[in-house]
């Protein structure tokens, strides 16, 4: 059974940080390329940053170049997502996705993570 479990959300002040997890199951993990994405009330689902199957190769979205960090390990079969000088702004349910490295046809979703960023 496929399984991708998102943790680590909550609420945190303006400038804080927090460390999302995205634990995977029921696949190998090291053949997909990960991505974290967002999605605030009354918005479409954002790309926010992904980083290829091997960890070589990561991308961020503008909004959030310079204070998101995305990191795997493979040998855990989890990804991550370091956020720090956190944004009001950066409110939104955060959803891990998964994309087969070589089928990209082939892709799983988590089930979100609430992050609300408020004083």
């Amino acid at each position: 059974q496929v399984q991708l479990v998102e943790s680590g959300g909550g609420l945190v002040q303006p400038g804080g940080s927090l460390r999302l997890s995205c634990a995977a199951s029921g696949f190998t993990f090291s053949l997909y390329a990960m991505a974290w994405y967002r999605q605030a009330p009354g918005k479409e689902r954002e790309l926010v940053a992904s980083i290829t199957s091997t960890g070589g190769r990561t991308n961020y979205a503008d909004s959030v170049k310079g204070r998101f960090t995305i990191s795997r390990d493979n040998a855990k079969n989890t990804m991550y997502l370091q956020m720090n000088s956190l944004k009001p702004e950066d409110t939104a349910v955060y959803y891990c996705n998964a994309v087969h490295r070589i089928v990209a046809s082939v892709g799983y979703w988590g089930q979100g993570t609430q992050v609300t960023v408020s004083s």
